[in-house]
């Protein structure tokens, strides 16, 4: 018999095989273990190794004939990137009937050493695979470089502040892409193969992962998403279904509203600035609501307030502490303020703000949610809606009134993603939907968004839970509601889904006065 070495370990030659020492950007241990076993041996495959069927009976050939192996030999084991495989993967690449003979599973450990999606049936694997351009010895460093370049834009993306996201945003295709998040649990195994004409048996560790594909939209707002959607409607994009900016020589008045969801809280954020939306946005008013503020804190917040904007009006919940809360700040001083309904049942909670101007009443409001199990629905549908609505129409007896804020209604299964499974939701019942109907749309007040875009699938809310922004599965909850005898001097009505910091997103109103 002869004996060949190879790398250290004593191989017989039969098989009528030519031994050859392995040349690879994949650095293995050559080892061969045979017990006495005849035709039992069963080969290891771990996820990174290759074969063909053709390949595995040969080896088992070799295996059977080769009972008089002199000794045992193990090298070191060098760990490696996966992205260094690429010389490995392109001889494979090189021959179609050999990526034809994998299987699907074989296919797709493939296509995920060299970065593409391992997603369909076996063809477009193979076509994939096929069409992946020869980078030869060279793409494993790019691929790093171009890895470290993306994770370096992302992290720089991440902590731009508010108006650096907003104008990158509006020029980035809209293209979807996909990442992979993944747990990965390593273990060793020991896998035998055929390579070339050299059995080798090779201990890597095994990456065990589980994925999950999340859709990481650049502007996940552009992507109609709906459960039921119906014929004729669209994405609202705030890019292209925007009405160009009035002209200088006409006057109006630009309000933004906004669910901050505690307003501590979104100072301290290091992605967000205030001071930045108010020079990108460049507003009159804004109306804010679920401050959570107590009154003790209401100068502290008041002295960081950005300059020009002198007049500020807050409202705190005295009921329950660091709940609820309203404020307005204006930069035109009103002619008069209100906070609550003059109703005590309904004021303790600090949801109103009421501001006088010249040409009609400004209410910032925060409309009590109906919680969980429904509780509060009662009270929301025979107390508080109908009690606000009569003090809207009372104050339209002399002026006409504007009412914003977190209204907590999506009105028709267009404002919410998911109207089948939401039917019991807080938000989105029957009652409070009916009551929305009739206690402000069927008494006059106009809902400026919906006027301005029938069509349009828009959102101003997304649950933090299952992070519904990422995937623009949301409601919309935030309205600018407008007397009948104005609707027509809105210019626009708007959301700026952009603006991130809360599970809200602010809305725009501009009035031409």
């Amino acid at each position: 018999m002869r004996v060949l070495r190879a790398s250290s370990v004593l191989l017989p030659r039969t098989c009528g095989l030519q031994s050859r020492v392995l040349r690879s950007s994949v650095s293995v241990s050559v080892l061969l273990k045979l017990n006495g076993m005849r035709r039992q041996m069963r080969c290891s495959y771990s996820s990174r190794a290759i074969y063909t069927a053709s390949d595995s009976k040969e080896e088992e050939e070799c295996v059977d004939d080769s009972n008089e192996i002199l000794g045992q030999h193990k090298e070191s084991i060098i760990k490696e990137d996966v992205a260094k495989s690429y010389v490995e993967i392109e001889n494979i690449r090189s021959d179609p009937d050999r990526l034809y003979s994998m299987t699907v599973k074989e296919l797709r450990t493939l296509t995920r050493r060299v970065g593409i999606p391992a997603k369909g049936s076996k063809k477009d694997l193979v076509s994939a695979l096929m069409s992946l351009p020869d980078k030869g010895k060279n793409t494993a460093a790019s691929t790093e470089e171009v890895n470290t370049k993306n994770q370096s834009s992302k992290r720089k993306a991440k902590a731009l502040p508010v108006e650096e996201n907003a104008q990158a945003s509006t020029v980035v295709s809209e293209v979807t892409s996909k990442q992979k998040i993944s747990r990965r649990k390593q273990k060793k195994v020991e896998s035998t193969r055929v390579e070339g004409d050299c059995i080798t048996s090779t201990t890597v560790e095994e990456l065990s992962v589980k994925t999950e594909e999340i859709i990481d939209h650049v502007e996940p707002w552009t992507i109609l998403a709906h459960k039921k959607p119906q014929a004729g409607w669209v994405p609202y994009n705030p890019r292209t279904m925007r009405p160009p900016p009035l002209s200088r020589d006409i006057k109006s008045m630009k309000f933004l509203s906004w669910n901050v969801n505690g307003l501590r809280a979104l100072l301290k954020l290091k992605t967000f600035s205030a001071l930045q939306l108010a020079q990108r946005e460049n507003f009159d008013v804004l109306c804010l609501q679920e401050t959570k503020l107590q009154e003790k804190d209401v100068e502290e917040i008041k002295a960081t307030l950005f300059e020009g904007y002198d007049s500020s009006f807050w409202t705190c919940s005295v009921s329950k502490l660091g709940y609820s809360g309203t404020a307005i700040i204006s930069r035109i001083k009103p002619i008069s303020v209100k906070y609550g309904l003059g109703i005590p049942d309904h004021d303790s909670e600090g949801r109103l703000v009421t501001l006088e101007f010249d040409g009609f009443y400004l209410i910032g409001g925060y409309v009590p949610n109906s919680g969980d199990g429904l509780r509060r629905l009662t009270y929301r549908i025979t107390e508080w809606d109908p009690s606000l609505s009569n003090y809207m129409k009372e104050l339209e007896k002399s002026k006409p009134v504007i009412l914003t804020g977190d209204l907590n209604c999506a009105h028709q299964e267009i404002d919410i993603f998911n109207p089948a499974g939401n039917r019991r939701s807080a938000g989105f019942t029957i009652e409070e939907r009916e009551s929305f109907e009739s206690n402000f749309l069927s008494r006059g007040f106009v809902d400026t968004f919906r006027k301005q875009h029938p069509s349009a699938v828009a959102y101003t809310y997304w649950g933090y839970r299952h992070g519904g922004r990422k995937t623009n599965k949301g409601w919309r909850l935030d309205y600018f509601l407008v007397s009948q005898s104005i609707a027509d001097r809105v210019h626009d009505s708007y959301i700026l889904p952009d603006v991130t910091g809360s599970d809200h997103s602010p809305i725009g109103l501009i009035l031409k006065l």
